[in-house]
């Protein structure tokens, strides 16, 4: 799970100053204010760990890609090419991460994890990195990473480690090369040590790290008549919700329960119980078409209805929260999901009811385990935040596992603004037209409505 974020010199963001991130956490701010690029990102980072090529740096995206930002100029604080992007985050291990020193015995041991680089442009105006340092768990850890020793021609890095003594090996003193993307410790720095085996475990962890995040995108796919499935388990349900069907049906096998001590329901029922729990069908289910062919029907059973019907002849809203459903039940234990406007085309109460889902997700468990699912969420919805709010003050949920920021674009440059919450669910804080200027509204139509009866009256005794 992800601890805490930061992130300076990146679109529009100088500086975010240190996020907490949360079992849920929540990102609002008006259009084009850079909510947005908190999740980008992330994801350009997760894109970057996965991408083959081992020399690139940052993997800005291409066809296909959950994001495509461009070149080092279109991504830095406006557009200063002079300027690092600086980053840092700390994150949970599912397990204890142990290290020895060979040569001094000394254990290391820890399962949070904190990172910090910076990146920026050569003197041929590559894209490198300045520096990167890792640190396990301050009380029984250690600190370690690389920086630069050389210029663009040299290409030289050192290794630097705080608590844990590296010992290079007898013979010529090498130059170790470039990091392995933004984070990785090359072979190299293995070969050169006696004692740096330990540097493949941390890039392990990154990776790891980073496969445990997901991304579902704002405009999922239209339903569809039919769907065909070969009998392949998604990764996920796809950037656009595309594999969302085959995910349900790959996942007959699972029992997920709600909460300890709550009965453990089946996969297809957790979905159709969370869509009813949403007031928007009665019944839910995804049938195959024929023994003979690999195509399946989605149908529903509306409210109120007698007929099941398929899904393109619901309401359109259905479609575009199924995926959202799906994604957070079907993820892996330990999964950090982004979302952006899980919400859209829901009625008011609906999108309050998804906020109680949410809870269910971040409570379920599998297997008799929490799932610990973290749900990062960009969203316009204030009847979404008023339902969290009110389950703090009648404690189903923490206020330690909701974290709420505005980015504010009234301040400039931008800034990241957290609310304050209290035991009773209460905003401490709120931003001047968080969720628009209410009273303004309220005001202008009591004026207009009160010169309205007057002109009505005049004309009525003329």
């Amino acid at each position: 799970m992800l601890k805490s974020l930061r992130i300076q010199n990146f679109k529009c963001w100088r500086d975010t100053g240190d996020i907490r991130m949360a079992p849920i956490t929540l990102f609002f701010g008006c259009n084009s204010s850079g909510k947005s690029s908190i999740g980008q990102f992330l994801m350009l980072l997760k894109q970057t760990a996965e991408s083959s090529d081992r020399r690139a740096v940052l993997y800005p995206g291409g066809k296909g890609s959950a994001v495509q930002l461009g070149t080092y100029r279109d991504m830095v604080f406006r557009h200063v090419q002079e300027q690092d992007i600086a980053f840092s985050y700390v994150w949970n291990m599912p397990e204890f991460l142990r290290v020895k020193n060979p040569e001094t015995e000394q254990p290391f041991f820890g399962d949070v994890l904190a990172f910090n680089a910076e990146i920026g442009l050569n003197e041929v105006q590559s894209m490198c990195v300045k520096r990167f340092n890792y640190t396990l768990d301050d009380d029984h850890g250690f600190s370690v990473g690389m920086a630069q020793a050389g210029t663009a021609k040299t290409g030289g890095y050192r290794v630097d480690s705080d608590k844990y003594h590296l010992k290079r090996k007898k013979g010529r003193a090498w130059d170790i090369p470039a990091p392995v993307k933004f984070y990785g410790f090359p072979d190299e720095v293995v070969a050169y040590h006696q004692n740096a085996d330990f540097t493949h475990l941390l890039n392990l962890e990154h990776e790891k790290f980073f496969n445990s995040i997901s991304y579902l995108g704002p405009l999922r796919m239209k339903a569809e008549r039919t769907y065909l499935w070969q009998g392949i388990t998604p990764e996920t349900v796809g950037f656009s919700g595309e594999n969302a069907v085959a995910a349900i049906l790959a996942s007959k096998n699972r029992r997920i329960s709600l909460g300890y001590r709550k009965q453990a329901k089946s996969f297809d029922e957790i979905i159709a119980t969370s869509l009813y729990k949403m007031g928007l069908v009665e019944k839910v289910k995804v049938v195959a078409i024929s023994e003979q062919r690999q195509e399946y029907e989605v149908k529903v059973l509306t409210k109120g209805g007698r007929e099941w019907v398929d899904l393109p002849d619901v309401g359109f809203g259905i479609s575009q929260v199924l995926p959202v459903l799906v994604q957070c039940y079907y993820a892996p234990r330990g999964s950090i999901i982004l979302m952006e406007q899980p919400e859209i085309h829901l009625h008011p109460r609906a999108q309050a009811l998804l906020a109680d889902v949410m809870i269910d997700v971040i409570h379920s468990r599998e297997n008799g385990k929490p799932r610990n699912i973290q749900l990062i969420i960009e969203t316009h919805s204030e009847h979404f935040l008023r339902r969290l709010q009110r389950r703090i003050a009648e404690q189903s949920l923490s206020d330690k596992e909701l974290a709420v920021y505005f980015a504010n674009v009234e301040h400039n440059p931008a800034r990241l603004e957290p609310l304050k919450l209290d035991l009773f669910g209460n905003i401490l804080n709120w931003p001047e037209n968080f969720f628009g200027d209410e009273m303004e509204d309220i005001t202008a139509q009591t004026k207009a409505s009160l010169q309205r009866r007057m002109q009505m009256e005049q004309n009525h005794h003329a």
